[in-house]
């Protein structure tokens, strides 16, 4: 199998490089959103002579990592240090990962778990989208939950001139794919939701007439960290139609949560996000000026859209 270039170099690096390519003005992406029947290995990254080489000592952010000189790094090789007890990971799944990543010539840091400035300290929460997260879906699907791997990557796969380099990684738990806060009372006159076993929501739009500016509910309030302004959200949605009700869009079908920049959505949308916290559950109404009533000709131009979102994980923006 050909292996498709691994096209960042880190977490701050992947969410730059996914910041860069949001437009304005959409609704979450579906084309975005990792394959639910995309079990088998995306990358395939064997153990090799490269990878069984690297030696490591201890775990997570004291773990040290020695590479010996002179290694070469002739193909994208994955060893498992040591083996977790946990469910065999794939893509889409929503991890919590520690990591550690190294110059693969001199050893040199580059970037770890603790000192990332997307994340809150420790661990970073990573859905495991091949599109997005490419260096630790190679590092950590097909393997068990709380393993401890290294993956050798060669400098090439990384660009012209690029050094080689080694990611120690290691997901330490599962994070759950629906809200967990506190449920909050319903708001008279908003539409009604209901959710199935799964946690999927079916919306029920009130008689009258839609809102003409945002309104926003919150079902769940979460206790994590706060989404501002340009961070990375992990989401589940559904979104509905006001005028008949009918389903447009959601993550649900797909079988798998999906990421985006809150600035990479319809103005509505960003409202409802941001200001929150991790593991609400928001309800937002967004009529045609805060969704796509200035996009001509667009199919939900003149639609009131009707949106239920759980807020999984957060990435922060790195601060310029």
């Amino acid at each position: 199998m050909r292996i498709r270039p691994l096209v960042a170099l880190s977490v701050t690096a992947l969410t730059a490089l996914a910041l860069a390519g949001c437009s304005g003005s959409g609704t979450p992406d579906s084309s975005a959103t990792p394959s639910p029947t995309a079990a088998a290995c995306a990358f395939e990254a064997p153990a090799g002579t490269s990878s069984d080489a690297i030696e490591v000592s201890g775990s997570g952010a004291d773990a040290v990592i020695t590479v010996p000189a002179d290694l070469e790094f002739a193909a994208l090789e994955r060893s498992v240090v040591t083996e977790g007890d946990g469910p065999e990971l794939a893509v889409g799944d929503l991890v919590s990962v520690s990591y550690q990543i190294v110059d693969g010539v001199t050893g040199a840091a580059i970037e770890d778990s603790v000192s990332s400035p997307v994340g809150d300290g420790g661990t970073i929460p990573m859905l495991l989208d091949p599109e997005s997260m490419s260096i630790f879906v190679a590092a950590l699907e097909c393997a068990p939950l709380g393993s401890q791997t290294v993956l050798a990557i060669p400098g090439s796969l990384l660009g012209e001139g690029a050094s080689s380099m080694v990611v120690l990684a290691e997901a330490t738990e599962e994070i759950p794919t629906t809200a967990t806060g506190e449920a909050q009372d319903a708001v008279d006159g908003m539409p009604e939701v209901t959710l199935a076993d799964d946690g999927k929501p079916s919306v029920t739009i009130p008689s009258g007439d839609a809102p003409t500016d945002v309104e926003i509910s919150l079902l769940k309030k979460g206790d994590g960290p706060t989404v501002a302004s340009g961070d990375t959200v992990v989401v589940q949605y559904e979104g509905v139609k006001w005028s008949d009700g009918s389903t447009f869009d959601g993550s649900w079908d797909r079988g798998t949560p999906t990421q985006f920049a809150t600035t990479g959505v319809v103005p509505g949308f960003q409202q409802a996000l941001e200001g929150q916290q991790v593991g609400s559950q928001v309800l937002v109404v967004i009529p045609p000026a805060f969704g796509y009533g200035t996009q001509e000709g667009h199919e939900l131009q003149d639609e009131t859209l009707v949106f239920v979102i759980d807020i999984l994980a957060v990435q922060h923006a790195p601060q310029q």
